[in-house]
């Protein structure tokens, strides 16, 4: 029978009568089933205990996610009428990426407002003079606005990575202005005090250009020591090139208003009229009890150094022993559970097992909505068996400590249930670590050999060893033992006996149970296949398969057990292969602690309990691999822009003295990213390293603003180096530095604060780290960097190279 391309429904071809050699007629609806698509049903779904269809939307890449979630939302909406009329209803918000985004979205908007307010509260306070703050919070705005037209140009979007790399520099983009602004302010003050004072716009230009070298090689370190973050690979590298890319436009930004728009504004606003005439008693008083604090230090300068030497000493020591997570645990709100039965079992098992759980998921405090997934279509990208179900498990809206509460019961809930392999992740988590090794598991065990008993047998030692270690769970082998099957072996001498070809008995066999595309049905310019297989009662036993009539081209009909043997054994479900080797996978999920301390002492377990044969050898792959990798590229990198820097400053400096002065505050810097890490749980995630190299770059511009002013006074003042020009340089950068150090540390205060938040996850570990870098940079910059200086320091006149003859007087 051939209605290929014919319009016949199901309904007509379940009538078509099979008239067989004994004149028994038979309906074709009675021995087979016919139904839509091409093959039988593959799986199923549920949602809160109810029958359901799954269906999921994808966008494609470079789409924008709200925007997609908008127009999917609106299409359902318009459908949801004709859905009740026909008693379905509509789940559309089960898994919502968009809101996530949103969440993550609205939490660095409230960084950004919120830091942006303390920058300009902490620039009115330390300058007392609305003027001057107007000049320098106008930086925020502008070098804000044009990083993002230049992104917008460029097609990169405003994402979370880029907000948060806007976040992060938004104490910094003021930094050039506030440094300016305050150098013009005390330089007009000053002449304004002289009895013959110059012209107003002659003292602005001068005290821009005073500065002007310094902030130029300050800026441009910053955006150099950010360059090896756009040069990491991987997932890594996607992750942080547009955080790093939006960090550096902001930079380079504030650097262009500084030189153009500050000075312009100054001469504007600073020169209209008479300004005080002494510094704030604020700033006087801070002056100088820092005087008295340095002369006090420089008395002490010998203990106080090898104090900070041993300190720096521990720092870097202890910096290799952190623990540490390639990304942190993301609050998304909702979270997938794989759950597999033994292999071989059926759909109508896995959806009563599925229902169970869903059920005692659903008393659990902050669960808002369950749904199950069996299976999947063997036509898909990612085929699954019936035995495997997901759940999607979508969450109220909860606090970061109510999030995390809700999960641990979860995996409470699924731990209760007896032989099930189950592991719990977010989506965004599980997409992160299945492109790092294939597999949805943060923590993967590869072992590659020849002989598969073998790989079988080794991987079930080594997930006996990891199922002891603490924090393990979501324990699984990837490729189960042993599966029911039938094997049918065809009998030549019987296919010759009764005339059959082996190729049309296959054919057969195939047609009867995956069914066969016997029509098409056209509906508009819509056309579905109509398949046709026998029904599921011929399946359940050896004697309904061996029952299966064949018939040759004789016309006799021969049952299928005359024709092979047919018997049940056990197989592998699948057979993995990488790299041309076969190999077997171990993974699980971690709880707890950080997956680098997990992964070494399961490495250590490994190499104790488990003896491997000649030719079998065991991986590791995952989340701590990767974090190893981008963490030697990111040191590798930083390096090679470390020498970069050097030959940079050493430019500007024109001294290697100066130029070692200028890094020993890197050291100081360390000590301070050191502390908040340990004092935060000593996690030392890939964005705590990102923080470390932004913290570098900050430190670096506050001791190249003390060491130039130290030259500034020499070569353009005339003052002879010594303690005197020692604390007067001091003196007078005490304001900018503190000033530009407070201002970036309440910029970055709010995603400290909330470094646990949806949006903050990888930010806020970065923000800490500078923080608490920061303070003692800051510190040991003001108080140990002038004693240091005046000790090791040589700063003498620079004579011109080419001297200019002067003619005697006539």
């Amino acid at each position: 029978m051939n209605t290929e391309g014919q319009t016949v429904t199901p309904e007509q071809l379940a009538q078509t009568v099979l008239n067989y050699q004994s004149g028994v007629a038979v309906r074709l609806g009675d021995v087979a089933t016919v139904a839509y698509g091409p093959a039988p049903a593959v799986g199923a779904a549920a949602i809160e205990g109810k029958p359901a269809v799954s269906l999921m939307v994808e966008s494609q890449y470079g789409a924008d996610m709200m925007s997609v979630s908008s127009h999917v939302e609106s299409a359902l909406d318009s459908l949801k009428p004709a859905l009740e009329a026909e008693q379905v209803s509509l789940h559309p918000d089960i898994f919502r990426p968009a809101r996530f985004i949103e969440t993550a979205i609205g939490h660095l908007q409230t960084a950004l407002l919120l830091g942006g307010v303390l920058v300009v509260l902490v620039l009115f306070l330390f300058l007392l003079n609305i003027r001057t703050a107007i000049i320098s919070a106008t930086a925020i705005p502008l070098s804000l606005l044009t990083a993002v037209i230049v992104l917008h140009h460029f097609g990169v979007s405003l994402n979370t990575m880029t907000l948060g790399g806007l976040a992060i520099a938004l104490g910094e983009v003021v930094d050039d202005a506030v440094v300016d602004v305050e150098n013009i302010f005390r330089r007009l003050r000053q002449n304004q005090a002289l009895k013959n004072p110059i012209s107003p716009a002659l003292v602005v230009l001068r005290a821009s250009f005073e500065v002007r070298s310094a902030v130029v090689y300050a800026t441009l370190v910053v955006a150099l020591i950010f360059l090896p973050v756009l040069a990491l690979s991987g997932i890594a590298g996607k992750l942080f090139a547009p955080l790093g890319l939006a960090y550096i436009l902001a930079i380079l930004a504030s650097l262009v208003v500084a030189l153009t728009v500050t000075p312009a504004l100054a001469f504007m606003l600073l020169t209209a009229k008479p300004l005080e005439a002494e510094e704030p008693k604020l700033v006087q008083r801070l002056k100088a009890r820092y005087l008295k604090l340095l002369a006090s230090i420089e008395s002490h300068s010998r203990s106080i150094v090898w104090m900070i030497v041993i300190l720096c000493t521990v720092a870097i020591t202890a910096l290799p022993f952190f623990g540490g997570n390639f990304i942190p645990e993301l609050k998304e709100g909702h979270y997938l559970i794989h759950m597999a039965l033994a292999p071989g079992s059926s759909l109508t098992e896995s959806m009563r097992v599925g229902d169970r759980v869903a059920q005692e998921l659903s008393t659990v405090p902050g669960v808002r909505l369950v749904s199950q997934r069996a299976g999947r279509a063997s036509e898909v990208v990612d085929p699954t068996g019936v035995h495997v179900s997901e759940f999607e498990v979508d969450l109220n809206t909860l606090s970061a400590t109510e999030e995390t509460l809700a999960v641990a019961r979860i995996q409470q809930v699924l731990a209760s249930f007896p032989g099930l392999t189950t592991s719990v992740n977010t989506f965004l988590t599980e997409r992160v670590d299945e492109s790092i090794s294939g597999v949805t598991a943060p923590v993967v065990i590869n072992i590659f050999g020849p002989d598969l008993d073998v790989l079988d047998s080794k991987a079930q030692e080594i997930a006996q060893v990891i199922g002891r270690i603490p924090g393990t769970i979501g324990l699984r082998v990837e490729s189960a033992q042993h599966v029911p099957q039938l094997t049918i072996r065809l009998r030549p001498e019987q296919l010759t006996h009764w005339g059959f070809e082996p190729v049309d008995v296959m054919d057969a066999i195939q047609v009867a149970y995956d069914g066969v595309t016997a029509s098409q049905i056209y509906q508009g310019n819509q056309t579905y296949d109509v398949t046709v297989s026998l029904t599921p009662t011929a399946h359940h036993s050896i004697a309904t398969v061996g029952s299966l009539l064949l018939r040759n081209r004789a016309g006799t009909t021969v049952p299928l057990d005359q024709l092979a043997l047919i018997t049940q054994t056990t197989s592998r479900y699948q057979i993995m292969h990488s790299g041309g080797q076969r190999l077997q996978t171990v993974s699980t999920a971690v709880h707890g602690r950080a997956v680098s301390d997990f992964v070494q002492e399961a490495q250590r377990l490994i190499n104790k309990e488990v003896t491997l044969p000649k030719g079998t050898y065991v991986l590791f792959a995952g989340e701590e691999q990767a974090r190893v990798q981008s963490q030697q590229d990111l040191l590798v990198y930083t390096a090679v822009a470390i020498i970069g820097i050097m030959l940079l400053l050493f430019l500007a400096l024109k001294s290697m003295r100066a130029l070692v002065l200028v890094l020993v505050n890197l050291p100081f810097a360390l000590v301070g990213g050191v502390l908040t890490v340990l004092v935060c749980g000593g996690n030392l995630s890939l964005g705590s390293l990102v923080g470390f190299v932004t913290l570098f770059g900050i430190t670096l511009r506050n001791s190249i603003m003390l060491i130039s002013h130290y030259s500034h006074l020499v070569n353009e003042e005339g003052m002879t180096w010594g303690s005197d020009a020692a604390r007067r340089g001091a003196a007078e950068r005490l304001v900018p530095i503190l000033m530009t150090a407070v201002v970036t540390a309440l910029g970055l205060l709010p995603l400290a604060l909330a470094s646990g938040a949806a949006g903050n996850e990888i930010e806020g570990p970065m923000a800490i780290v500078i923080l608490g870098g920061l303070v003692t940079s800051t510190a040991l910059n003001l108080l140990v960097l002038p004693t240091l200086a005046l000790h090791f320091g040589r700063f003498e006149k620079r004579t011109e190279e080419f001297p200019t003859a002067v003619a005697p007087a006539s």
